[in-house]
């Protein structure tokens, strides 16, 4: 059963803890940018595990020094509180 959709309220406020996110439609996404290619790839190597640990994985890509991450429940067609906390554990790694 996929986790419920977070109303428009939910989501402005599970976002005010995450001030490096946007929301992006049915998703938020936040882009970093590393001092090489080498510490991006580390950083997305930490989020795999985290992500793999919690059972939702993210969208994202790698671009040299930049990583563009996207999350959104795919099951359940938008935002949930499981993207929120995967974005938290992603900020925590930082």
């Amino acid at each position: 059963m996929a986790a419920p959709l977070l109303t428009q309220a939910e989501r402005a406020t599970a976002l005010a803890d995450l001030p490096e996110w946007t929301i992006t439609g049915d998703a938020i996404t936040r882009t970093l940018t590393f001092g090489n290619f080498s510490q991006a790839f580390a950083f997305m190597t930490r989020v795999a595990l985290a992500a793999e640990k919690q059972g939702h994985h993210p969208d994202w890509s790698n671009s040299y020094n930049r990583v563009t991450i996207t999350l959104t429940t795919h099951e359940a067609g938008g935002l949930t509180e499981r993207d929120f906390k995967l974005a938290r554990a992603i900020d925590r790694l930082l």
